[in-house]
């Protein structure tokens, strides 16, 4: 299976059936991304989405400094953020800077449309981009050491691959958003369980990652049709009405229900043996 995937910024391994560890791989630049490293991610997260032998994955960065730093500062002070724009006309400099932003967003956006179930575990340093990108995973957890800052104003952004968007709805609390995302300041692991950021604080990066690797074994135990189909409804109804939500749920188990894991499951139960699913 490891063959199927050879990133250059990522390594990729199967620690268990169903179950793909991601982890970012430039530790001696504390998993600072540039450019080639959000199109590798995004591609990364596409395959794996439509990997049947996965069901399950989990992120995390190499080394024991950083989840991730954020942006390469200076990468991007060379190339986007360099101000050298051929364009002399603003409007026409907006566009190309709209086209720029645009496929960035949409390698972040990969993560959290993969359709199978990401759990993050971040340790150090996750700052900035670190933000944007767990957002966009579907559980997060921690160590104890954990440092992190929506770090953009320090650099003169708004931050503007997901976290403005994302991080409220994944809290709940705009004056807590406003306030990090205004100030830059640093919180710790203990606030970000008190606000919902994580679901779990451990008291290190190793065990965080056990710890991830375990929710992660459990989900790739139940039904996939059921956990995609889970995931699905949920980031709609995030974004949607109630009824909205209640209308699109109606419409994807008219088809969803009519899966054999239903029966196993409930055969299953009865039997009181651990049910078995085939690939999806």
């Amino acid at each position: 299976m490891t063959s199927a995937y050879s990133p250059k910024y990522f390594t990729v391994r199967f620690p268990q059936e169903y179950v793909a560890h991601v982890e970012i791989n430039r530790a001696d630049k504390m998993n600072a991304f540039f450019e080639a490293m959000w199109i590798e991610l995004g591609q990364l997260f596409n395959q794996l989405s439509h990997d049947s032998a996965v069901r399950a994955i989990v992120l995390t960065g190499a080394g024991d400094k950083a989840f991730t730093a954020g942006l390469d500062v200076k990468a991007a002070s060379e190339g986007t953020l360099s101000g050298k724009e051929e364009a002399s006309d603003p409007a026409r400099k907006a566009v190309n800077l709209r086209r720029h932003v645009g496929p960035f967003q949409d390698c972040i956006t990969a993560v959290e449309k993969c359709e199978k179930p990401v759990i993050v575990a971040m340790h150090g340093f996750s700052l900035g981009l670190a933000i944007d990108l767990s957002t966009a995973c579907d559980v997060r957890v921690c160590s104890r050491d954990v440092k992190f800052a929506v770090k953009e104003v320090d650099i003169g952004l708004a931050a503007d691959v997901g976290t403005l968007s994302r991080l409220p709805k994944v809290v709940g609390n705009f004056g807590w958003v406003k306030e990090v995302a205004m100030t830059a300041r640093l919180f710790g692991a203990e606030e970000a369980l008190r606000v919902g950021f994580v679901s779990s604080v451990y008291d290190t990066k190793a065990e965080a990652i056990k710890g991830a690797l375990q929710l992660a074994a459990l989900i790739a135990s139940k039904s996939p049709v059921a956990v995609q189909g889970t995931k699905e409804i949920l980031n709609w109804s995030r974004d949607h009405t109630v009824q909205d939500g209640l209308r699109y749920t109606a419409v994807w188990n008219s088809a969803a229900l009519q899966t054999q894991d239903v029966a196993s499951a409930l055969l299953s139960g009865i039997q009181k043996r651990t049910p078995t699913f085939e690939k999806l």
